[in-house]
């Protein structure tokens, strides 16, 4: 899962978590336990992406391979989303990836190093942050990998200390099944006009108004799909304030 398996986090945190029976990700995940406990040394897993060790490599070919596409016409496209985008190398992956026309939308709660709209550096990137009644807390990266869509989610941020300095976990999302409730997801902070903020060129931020369009918050979609429409309408509570916020990212 993405974090967060506490009774008192858990009523503030959007969390995502797996369960499944697949036999490489337990075995992985048998194996990640006992590095931990000191039973044994594990540096290759079946499934996950493992940091310290193949997770910095793994993202960056990832991305890279988008890179790829892109640059023999066949498009591209990344949508991550998580806490914070502070590791250089992984920025300038991205921004590689932009100049070669790749499209990617950033979902970075916190601290994002990355400068998106840059001409001829990072015009293809996009960056916003969702500031609300709950703390995004959970990381989903996706690679559009020419029409084979492929799925990851877990407990990194892509920082140094994520990568480098703390034991991390992210596991592929192989049943394609899932894929829809994912993208779902992505999308509906994508859409967000009521608490999303779109980060500037210059490292500013400004919040998304609807204007004339219906709202969508992300927030109050989650809060409708868990719980069903009639909560907010039993609230007496207009859609566009039950979740809503002033704050700024990072405050």
């Amino acid at each position: 899962g993405s974090g967060n398996y506490n009774s008192k986090t858990a009523r503030i945190y959007t969390d995502i978590g797996l369960f499944t029976s697949s036999p490489s990700i337990g075995a992985d995940l048998s194996d990640l336990f006992n590095a931990l406990t000191g039973f044994s040394r594990q540096d290759l897993y079946r499934k996950l992406l493992v940091a310290p060790g193949s997770m910095r490599r793994r993202i960056h070919e990832l991305i890279d391979r988008e890179t790829t596409l892109a640059e023999a016409g066949r498009g591209g496209r990344i949508i991550a989303k998580m806490n914070a985008l502070v590791d250089a190398d992984t920025i300038e992956a991205l921004y590689r990836a932009s100049q070669a026309g790749v499209e990617i939308d950033l979902i970075v709660r916190g601290i994002c190093c990355l400068r998106p709209g840059v001409p001829g550096v990072s015009d293809h990137i996009r960056v916003i942050s969702i500031v609300g009644r709950f703390l995004e807390h959970s990381r989903i990266f996706y690679f559009g990998n020419d029409g084979k869509e492929e799925y990851y989610f877990g407990s990194a941020d892509w920082m140094p200390r994520n990568f480098d300095r703390r034991v991390e976990a992210v596991t592929p999302v192989d049943d394609t099944t899932l894929h829809p409730r994912l993208k779902s997801l992505l999308a509906t902070c994508l859409a967000d006009n009521r608490q999303a903020w779109e980060l500037a060129a210059d490292g500013s931020y400004v919040q998304r108004v609807p204007g004339d369009q219906p709202v969508r918050a992300t927030h109050v979609a989650l809060l409708q799909h868990s719980w069903g429409e009639h909560v907010v309408a039993e609230s007496g509570a207009r859609p566009d304030t039950v979740a809503s916020s002033r704050r700024s990212p990072g405050s």
